[in-house]
């Protein structure tokens, strides 16, 4: 009796069908990225004069290697930067050309003149946990961001929308460019009212 032959399987086709389905996965898989910390970086040319900065428009935070917090001086918990730093920026306590008129602060001669003048000066250890850096950046971004949150809602009382929330929408590439364009200018007042001067010295080793 003869040997029968078993039957060959075609594959001519699997080459087209393995490209097909990579094809489908680079289609459909979300590649996801890192979040970084949001910076606007210095200018490259050299300043060959400085502006001279007032002692009293500077908000100091220190963090050092046992991941204790400094803040002008005195120690406080991560959880009561954000109200101080708030305090700061809006003090309001420059007198003139100087003044704020949309301040809500103390107005305390010793603290900072305006939103525009204030800057937050955060200087870490080597040894600073990147958790406890990341909860205080968090906390002074945040301390901003309420406060913009607060003019916004104050000058575009019929938007229905936060700073944060416009912000997030105009960011967003599903939004139409016409949307954009009516959500910008409202952005850019309220920046222009609270600029994120957040400056971070290097980092120090201590003994």
């Amino acid at each position: 009796m003869a040997k029968r032959a078993a039957p060959e399987v075609n594959a001519g086709s699997m080459a087209d069908i393995a490209f097909l389905l990579l094809i489908f996965f680079l289609v459909t898989t979300t590649i996801e990225t890192d979040s970084g910390i949001n910076r606007k970086l210095p200018p490259t040319d050299e300043v060959v004069d400085p502006p001279v900065i007032k002692q009293r428009n500077i908000f100091t935070v220190v963090v050092n290697k046992d991941n204790r917090l400094l803040v002008e001086e005195e120690l406080m918990e991560i959880s009561e930067v954000r109200e101080a730093a708030m305090a700061f920026l809006d003090n309001g306590g420059g007198k003139g050309e100087e003044a704020c008129d949309y301040c809500q602060g103390k107005r305390d001669t010793s603290s900072s003149d305006n939103p525009v003048k204030a800057i937050i000066s955060l200087k870490n250890d080597r040894e600073t946990s990147y958790k406890v850096y990341i909860a205080v950046q968090n906390e002074l971004v945040a301390a901003y961001n309420d406060l913009r949150d607060r003019e916004f809602a104050r000058l575009n009382p019929m938007a229905g929308l936060t700073y944060t929330d416009a912000q997030k929408r105009y960011s967003d590439p599903r939004t139409t460019t016409s949307e954009k364009a009516k959500l910008k200018p409202l952005l850019d007042e309220v920046k222009n009212m609270y600029p994120q001067k957040l400056s971070e010295a290097e980092p120090s080793k201590t003994n």
